[in-house]
């Protein structure tokens, strides 16, 4: 399984010839590396609908005819976009693939879309939790701490978590450190920090910090990956 960072919240996972895309914004991410144009994929998953999370899955789903799998409210808006096939689900619930299970676990945030003067609400956030072939990865999405995060990790044992930083919107790097402490993974990512200056944070101070309570975490600049054997 290889895991690719392009920045904010958005992360590639390749399974075989399988790819997954997660939060997929793209165009308008100062820290993205790659044009949409570029990337194939064969799913995309979406943990809520903020432009900053939401970004190019229409486009990435019609032109690769993929499906989208995400929160009720927000999958039936993406098909209101053009968007022909999407995987409705609910917090708990699990859609399987041929080569992967994505499950969509709590999250604490807020999720909507700016439509004209008005915003249109999308339902409720979400973490993601994706299976394949034994390995598991969570990507916790936008989200404050909250201790349930110590049931994600026994449950579902996590070889990666990929955890926001930036705090302001989301957790910050001293929340983020006890989440890891609970769900206790092999590796933890840093995501969601730096995009903006008002989410700016120190990913290596952050890993450094891992590193004291004796848990592994690993800095990915946008457009590195991390493989898991």
């Amino acid at each position: 399984m290889k895991i690719t960072y392009y920045g904010h919240a958005c992360v590639m996972i390749e399974v075989e010839s399988k790819k997954l895309i997660i939060d997929p914004f793209l165009r308008d991410n100062p820290l993205c590396p790659v044009k949409p144009e570029e990337l194939a994929v064969d799913c995309i998953a979406l943990t809520h609908g903020h432009s900053d999370h939401l970004g190019e899955a229409v486009f990435l789903a019609q032109r690769n005819k993929a499906p989208v799998v995400a929160i009720f409210e927000l999958a039936l808006y993406l098909q209101t976009k053009g968007v022909s096939w999407v995987e409705p689900m609910n917090i708990g619930g699990k859609v399987s693939l041929p080569w992967g299970d994505i499950r969509l676990v709590p999250a604490f945030h807020s999720s909507s879309i700016e439509e004209g003067k008005e915003r249109r609400y999308l339902g409720m956030p979400a973490g993601i939790v994706f299976t394949s072939g034994g390995k598991t990865v969570y990507h916790a999405g936008d989200t404050g701490l909250f201790s349930d995060m110590k049931l994600i990790g026994e449950l579902y044992h996590p070889n990666v978590a990929l955890l926001p930083i930036g705090d302001r919107f989301t957790m910050g790097p001293a929340e983020a450190l006890k989440a890891a402490q609970w769900i206790r993974p092999q590796v933890t990512v840093p995501i969601h920090y730096n995009t903006f200056p008002v989410i700016k944070q120190d990913p290596h101070a952050f890993v450094a910090d891992l590193e004291k309570m004796g848990l592994k975490g690993v800095v990915l600049a946008p457009g590195e990956a991390l493989t898991i054997s």
